[in-house]
């Protein structure tokens, strides 16, 4: 799991209406949910994923801010080994069956949104492995 490198997917439970101060993008309002957040690892995934578990951390990414808070929880991560590439391809399709929240987790890129308001996961499921979560 070390040497693992691709994309992931944190499926992420918002418990209530919150709003969240995401770095430059300003004060953003999450309603209650489920979500998923599109990440690329192409390291360590293994770090890269136990680090968004971890509640002491530097903000760097969006999705810091938005995991920072008390009644947001990572559920489900799932991943598959790919190249950085993928993972854009990946936010396409979910946001072809979501609802983005726009400009999140994607400034490097000309995705609409890397976060997602989603119904079910279940179509994430049937393409992509569970990744083993220690908690």
């Amino acid at each position: 799991m070390n040497t693992l490198k691709g994309i992931y997917v944190l499926i992420i439970q918002v418990n209530k209406d919150i709003k969240v101060d995401v770095g430059a993008l300003g004060r953003i309002t999450f309603k209650k949910g489920v979500y998923a957040y599109v990440g690329s690892a192409q390291i360590n995934m293994k770090r890269r994923i136990d680090r968004h578990f971890k509640s002491e951390k530097r903000k760097f990414w969006h999705i810091d801010y938005l995991l920072d808070n008390a009644t947001v929880k990572i559920v489900n991560v799932f991943f598959k080994e790919a190249d950085k590439a993928e993972e854009c391809k990946t936010a396409k399709t979910i946001n072809e069956r979501s609802k983005p929240v726009v400009g999140f987790g994607c400034s490097d890129c000309n995705c609409k949104s890397h976060l997602f308001q989603i119904e079910n996961y279940r179509f994430i499921q049937e393409t992509m492995q569970v990744f083993p979560i220690e908690t």
